[in-house]
């Protein structure tokens, strides 16, 4: 089982935390207790999301304690946000250039991104798993976008 799973839970709390070292243990952490719990799988849901939705829990545990309590409310709450248009330009950015720039993102920028944009929950998922408002989710995706593409522009200007 940690064979099949191993490096695509990693990779999901690698987005999260953003440090491999920290990932690598908070990614230990969650099979140990995915193991012990194993008798509470029932198969509403496949094996993976299962495993994966322990994997995010013990990232954002991580977080907390790290930080003693993961605030995405410090940046204000700002009413529904509308999908604007995110000017990017006619810049190609390569993987590694991405995630390097995710990684820069702030903590709760990476968050809510990895969550929404790279694995698939939706702002109603993400507010209750991280216990903030829907429009703040909204709010700090937003953001997120932004200021990832900002790095990515910035970063591409640096290299030229």
């Amino acid at each position: 089982m940690y064979r099949l799973y191993n490096a695509a839970m990693y990779n999901t709390t690698l987005r999260i935390v953003g440090d491999s070292d920290d990932a690598e243990d908070v990614m230990q952490e969650a099979f140990l207790k995915a193991f012990e719990k194993l008798d509470t799988y029932r198969g509403a849901v496949s094996f993976g999301a299962w495993l994966k939705r322990i994997v995010i829990n013990k990232a954002l545990d991580f977080l907390r304690v790290k930080k003693e309590q993961l605030s995405l409310e410090d940046t204000g709450e700002v009413g529904e946000m509308v999908d604007e248009p995110v000017d990017t330009g006619e810049v190609e950015y390569r993987a590694e250039a991405i995630k390097k720039a995710i990684y820069d993102l702030p903590e709760g920028y990476r968050v809510v991104l990895s969550l929404i944009l790279l694995e698939g929950y939706d702002h109603e998922e993400v507010s209750a798993i991280l216990n903030i408002s829907n429009a703040t989710s909204r709010t700090q995706y937003h953001r997120a976008k932004k200021r990832l593409i900002e790095l990515l522009k910035r970063n591409s200007d640096d290299h030229e």
